[in-house]
């Protein structure tokens, strides 16, 4: 049986798509990969972008209007949000969305792997910013003055994910770890329940149903992200 989360030292979380989607938030596996009737690769990936910008521009600029206007953080969110600010040890909770909605709910201690739908990145200098409005392939980027240099601060297809350095080491030292809502089939995430387990660390999956990671989890609870996520995180 597992212990109460108040006598672990430090705990790590990992949260994938099931735990915005209750938020209204689409995920790159709706409606079969697709959308508008453009595979994801046509959309997701660094040669997407060398071919037509202007498409992958009109994607990420649905997504992140829809992030703006509609989406909210819902009770999984704030669950772990309400739970790091009470908890006495180390909290780390690393995402694979790229939506704010962790941070819009309270929480501090956030990794993004997958990059952040709410910033650009120069192509030129790597310089990141901020970013709200729609971009095009006119828009001038701030530090190079030039058209068409920005592109979405998000991890593609094909590309390495960010700061794994950091999310290697909260792994090594943690006591528990959770995955959230993920399907078990993006590495390097989809990964990090075996180095979890190698450091001794007890593991949890909370999610809609098995993923395809299950069978290495010492625990699971299945259900709805913003029903079993509030039921177990509370001290």
């Amino acid at each position: 049986m597992q212990k109460p989360l108040s006598e672990y030292n430090s705990i790590v979380v990992l949260t994938g798509a099931g735990v915005s989607a209750e938020s209204g938030l689409k995920t790159f596996r709706d409606n079969n990969g697709l959308w508008e009737g453009h595979d994801v690769s046509e959309v997701a990936t660094p040669e997407a972008f060398e071919i037509n910008p202007a498409l992958v521009h009109s994607f990420y600029n649905a997504r992140r209007n829809q992030l703006l206007e509609e989406a909210k953080p819902n009770l999984a969110h704030k669950s772990l949000s309400r739970f790091e600010a009470e908890f006495n040890g180390g909290f780390t909770l690393i995402t694979q969305n790229v939506d704010n909605l962790h941070e819009q709910a309270g929480s501090q201690n956030v990794i993004h792997m997958h990059g952040e739908l709410l910033q650009v990145r120069c192509i030129n200098t790597g310089i990141v910013f901020q970013w709200t409005e729609d971009l095009t392939t006119q828009t001038h980027c701030p530090c190079c003055k030039i058209a068409g240099s920005l592109r979405p601060n998000i991890v593609w297809f094909g590309e390495i994910p960010m700061h794994m350095h950091e999310i290697e080491e909260a792994l090594s030292h943690c006591d528990l770890f959770v995955s959230i809502g993920t399907s078990g089939n993006v590495y390097p995430a989809a990964g990090f329940v075996q180095l979890a387990n190698a450091m001794g660390a007890t593991t949890l999956e909370l999610n809609l149903e098995p993923s395809l990671t299950q069978s290495a989890f010492a625990f699971a609870h299945y259900g709805p992200a913003t029903e079993i996520v509030p039921s177990y995180f509370s001290i």
